[in-house]
């Protein structure tokens, strides 16, 4: 039997509740579609845990900065629900904005402290869109485990934020970013690369690989990351939006490495915004 697409609310309730009534663990892997190998290896990941997996596919309107944006997102259903078949995922939840965000709708989870600087100073409004519909998936798939790609660490951090404060039982777990073979980390947006950009992208994670080793052998945190920033716009970037070292579990800035890191950058190639970071070690560990 292959995923089965579920649609509305009311029926992916009732087969949550079909497992639980048979003691069955649940795993969520939220996603906005335009599956790649990133997503399938937090799939992967759910099933090695989980009795059931349920992957979600929602493009999600309150996340974007610009309708450009949102309408270029890429939208490819049924080749996601082909990738999830051979993987052995029970479910994906396919919702839409009006069963999601019905008329009168008028709720915003917003979450302080870990969503400001980085992605949120650059994208107003993106966290609290991540952070609402994040909540109601949560909500509604009743997961005991959800899945997120460290990728995209901050989101990461926020969504870990907003299950802890608002006491949601789900257990928010991350997995390891997926990389092509030169380096680049996986993401959907990566399909908007002509050949040439494609070429230049690894040498957004080859300076922050490069910046982490040198300041995890004591070189001065601001020199590096100014070297690398120097590094990724000669190699063609457009611009860098941000470049930084912050903590690992808590994501305050870091001017010097005094405990275990993450160096997360921000770059422009063309017209596509790509994101990466990497563990910085602190070698007191």
């Amino acid at each position: 039997m292959g995923v089965e697409i579920v649609r509305r609310l009311t029926a992916l309730r009732g087969v949550v509740s079909d497992w639980r009534a048979k003691g069955l663990s649940v795993g969520v892997v939220p996603t906005m579609g335009a599956l790649h190998e990133g997503h399938l290896s937090l799939v992967r990941a759910a099933l090695e845990k989980t009795d059931r997996v349920i992957v979600t596919l929602f493009v999600n309107p309150k996340q974007f900065n610009s309708a450009a944006d949102l309408a270029a997102y890429p939208r490819t259903e049924n080749a996601d629900a082909a990738k999830l078949e051979p993987l052995g995922a029970h479910v994906l939840y396919v919702s839409d904005g009006e069963q999601m965000y019905p008329p009168g709708f008028a709720t915003t989870v917003s979450v302080e402290g870990v969503s400001e600087g980085l992605c949120g100073a650059h994208r107003p409004g993106h966290f609290d869109g991540v952070s609402t519909v994040v909540t109601k998936l949560l909500l509604q798939t009743g997961g005991d485990y959800a899945y997120f790609g460290e990728k995209d660490f901050q989101q990461l951090h926020v969504v870990r934020r907003l299950a802890l404060d608002l006491d949601i039982p789900t257990k928010i777990v991350g997995c390891p970013t997926i990389r092509e073979g030169d380096g680049l980390a996986l993401s959907s947006r990566n399909v908007n690369l002509s050949a040439a950009e494609r070429a230049i992208a690894p040498a957004l994670a080859q300076a922050l690989f490069a910046a982490a080793d040198r300041i995890s052998k004591g070189a001065p945190v601001i020199e590096e990351i100014e070297k690398a920033r120097t590094g990724i716009v000669t190699a063609g970037f457009a611009e860098v939006e941000y470049l930084e070292l912050r903590g690992e579990d808590d994501l305050r800035p870091m001017t010097e490495l005094d405990r275990p890191g993450r160096l997360l950058a921000a770059a422009l190639l063309g017209k596509t915004r790509l994101i990466d970071n990497v563990p910085v070690v602190y070698p007191g560990d």
